[in-house]
């Protein structure tokens, strides 16, 4: 049995499907196109197997992006038993719109109305059976996020696919209604009322074989049309007759508590957290503090000089995610690099290779508590739905980019990986906002980054006594400013065109669950445990080999590092990055080589790092870097991290942008921009660092960024906010 779920965006439907597939999901595409496909099958019914099609998040049937497109073509030209309705209760008006379409398909269809939790915390009543009655379906009463009523929904939903059904329409009633019934009866196919409506909408792409004969029925009717506010545009006409049929209807459908202001909770937050002029300082100070909290060495910026615990910190109470990472030290330290000694010894190649392994994996492994913190912070944001909001306060700066807020998803899905970033451009509707997006999508910094960041933080902590947290949070502020700064200028001078319409649904303030909350950190555990235990551990191997033989006098054989192949193609290449200031010095190389490496993965950057500190007898990269930049310490790091958040991503980046570009050509336009964009940027903080305090430098940023907005505003790119069908 096939049973397709639909709904709106941000209507709880991935959250249902989860619940209902657990593990047994597998993601693909759909044929011929790039737009995700889900599928899964029902995790609790041990007798039938119920297949599970997660459709795209849609808000109506018409053919203007690929996912209504696809979820169209799937429910007329694909076998499913039943269609499940996900709803989002705390907004019937705008997500029946969607359901009044379904129902003229020839599909059994269950209504699941969804975060009645929600509902109910608000005092407010839906009458389900009354709902039903009106529809002419069955209406569950759910919460996906809890996990309520799902057992009940999919009984129903069995039974209901199990028997046919005839589509039928609430536009019958209306003056439209004629029309649709001569119009039904003369189309001898399958869903033929959704068709005939479709025929009156005037929709191009719909399939009907005796289409030239029903256009010299349908136009009479169309001419004889009572005087309308549409002029005779009958896709508009169509549309406000649904809204008309669900406005009145649902008053007897919803009711409210009485005396209830008319502000919901989520309406009174929204209030202060979407302020025009609080609204960014605000998200910026909730980032801060998580950085805060995820790295900084000292919690309560208060320094405690006697203070000196291998766990709790060095000279302060260190900060939770700190903490975590003590605790993993501890325990690679102790446990297996000692047991790694005691084995092997601490000469020979057999210990060098061991320990070289050891070390970029251990490296990797090291920083897995505080991303793995990084990550539970941002989840709970998404999942209590304030990241909707922050695309919406985005969108008027967005807007000045050639984008939109709806862009800022994507490149908020970047934070945590670059592939499902660039994955998620596709769902914008103008190829230059997707091919812009994919563009700056480098310049959010991933996970994979993290490692990077934590490791030259605490070298600029270790020479300069800078807070880690706030090096990592102004990393990832100069990473926005550089795209905001990026996409003024190729939207102003390659990429030209204004943004599209932008609308969008702000779901209501939730608490996340902890099943969701879990599933997602074991998905990012699962997946650092896997690439430090084949990519970086295989890499290791390379970079061992690499580093530890090269030619002599006597022939090939074991060398000091300086004298490797390593040594000679790292050399070789430092020429190249001298501006940048990391490639100087008696080590100098071994960053060029690090940065390198980063271009297969970005946990390769320490990993690669602290392999060659294994074989090259220096005590930690922080000596590396003292011993090769001297007093320029701090703008060579600056410099080395700001080369690394904007350069190509890793491969695997490459290859989604590859595919999702359309081309070789767009493919090395982007690759040839993120190498320009770091370079530059690389000796622009070398050089800024090195001369004025890095407070100045990020200022001085933020101006170029205000004057660059200035003069893209004054070309009154206005805000352009429309409805589609009535949306």
């Amino acid at each position: 049995m096939k049973l397709a779920l639909i709904g709106n965006p941000n209507s709880g439907k991935t959250t249902l499907f989860n619940a209902l597939t657990g593990a047994s999901a597998h993601v693909g595409n759909w044929p011929g196109v790039t737009v995700e496909k889900k599928t899964g099958y029902y995790k609790k019914n041990k007798q039938d197997k119920i297949e599970i099609i997660d459709l795209p998040g849609i808000y109506s049937l018409s053919p203007y992006t690929p996912e209504e497109i696809i979820s169209r073509n799937y429910l007329l030209n694909e076998y499913s038993d039943g269609i499940i309705n996900i709803v989002d209760a705390t907004n019937l008006e705008r997500n029946l719109y969607l359901t009044t379409q379904l129902l003229e398909l020839d599909i059994p269809v269950v209504v699941a109305l969804n975060m009645m939790d929600i509902v109910t915390k608000e005092g407010a009543k839906i009458d389900p059976d009354k709902l039903a009655k009106i529809l002419g379906v069955k209406v569950v009463l759910v919460s996906a996020l809890r996990a309520e009523n799902i057992e009940k929904l999919m009984d129903v939903a069995t039974i209901e696919a199990k028997s046919s059904r005839k589509g039928n329409s609430i536009l019958l009633d209306s003056d439209l209604g004629e029309m649709i019934k001569v119009l039904t009866s003369k189309i001898n196919d399958h869903h033929s009322m959704f068709r005939a409506i479709k025929l009156i909408e005037e929709d191009e792409e719909i399939a009907v074989s005796n289409k030239e004969e029903l256009t010299n029925i349908l136009n009479p009717y169309k001419e004889n049309y009572p005087e309308n506010i549409f002029d005779n545009d009958f896709g508009g006409i169509v549309a406000d007759a649904r809204y008309q049929f669900i406005s009145k209807h649902i008053k007897g459908i919803l009711t409210k508590k009485e005396n209830k202001l008319l502000l919901t909770k989520s309406d009174k937050i929204d209030k202060v957290l979407t302020n025009k002029v609080f609204g960014i300082p605000i998200f910026l100070g909730i980032m801060f503090v998580i950085f805060h909290l995820t790295f900084s060495e000292q919690l309560l910026f208060i320094s405690l000089p006697n203070f000196s615990h291998a766990i709790f910190g060095e000279g302060g109470i260190a900060s939770s995610g700190v903490i975590l990472q003590n605790c993993m030290l501890w325990f690679t330290d102790e446990f297996v690099a000692s047991g790694i000694t005691n084995w092997l010894g601490e000469t020979g190649w057999a210990a060098s290779l061991v320990g070289s392994i050891w070390a970029a994996v251990g490296a990797v492994l090291s920083f897995v508590p505080q991303i793995l913190l990084l990550f539970l912070f941002i989840t709970i944001l998404e999942d209590s739905g304030y990241m909707a909001r922050v695309a919406f306060i985005m969108d008027r700066i967005f807007r000045k980019l050639g984008l939109t807020g709806k862009a800022f998803m994507p490149l908020l899905m970047c934070f945590g990986c670059a592939v499902p970033g660039i994955m998620a451009a596709r769902t914008l509707e103008q190829e230059k906002e997707r091919r812009l997006t994919i563009m700056l999508t480098p310049f959010f910094s991933c996970g994979a980054k993290v490692p990077i960041w934590q490791t030259f933080a605490l070298v600029i902590y270790e020479v300069a006594g800078v807070n880690q947290g706030l090096t990592v949070f102004l990393v990832y502020l100069v990473g926005i400013a550089v795209a905001i700064i990026a996409a003024i200028i190729v939207n102003t001078f390659f990429l030209k065109g204004k943004a599209s319409p932008f609308v969008m649904e702000l779901p209501a303030y939730h608490s996340p669950t902890l099943k969701n909350t879990t599933r997602r950190l074991w998905e990012k555990l699962k997946g650092y445990v896997v690439r430090a235990g084949t990519i970086i551990a295989a890499s290791s191997v390379i970079i061992w080999f690499l580093s530890s033989f090269g030619f002599t006098a006597s022939g090939f054989g074991f060398v000091e590092i300086n004298e490797s192949l390593l040594g000679y193609i790292g050399k070789g290449l430092s020429y190249l990055f001298y501006p940048l200031g990391f490639a100087s010095g008696e080590y100098g190389y071994f960053f060029v080589i690090a940065a390198l490496t980063g271009l297969v993965a970005k946990e390769e950057v320490p990993a690669t790092l602290e392999a060659l500190v294994s074989v090259s007898g220096v005590s930690s990269i922080t000596a590396l870097a003292t011993a090769s930049f001297s007093g320029n310490v701090a703008p060579a790091m600056w410099s080395f991290m700001i080369f690394n958040l904007l350069t190509v991503p890793c491969m695997a980046a490459v290859a989604a942008a590859s595919k999702e570009l359309g081309g070789k050509k767009k493919l090395w336009i982007a690759i040839l921009f993120w190498l320009a964009v770091s370079y530059v940027g690389g000796i622009l903080f070398y050089f800024g660092v090195k001369i004025v305090p890095l407070g100045i430098v990020f200022i001085l940023l933020v101006v170029a960024l205000v004057v660059f907005s200035i003069i893209k505003g004054n070309k009154k790119n206005k805000d352009n906010i429309i409805r589609k069908n009535g949306v």
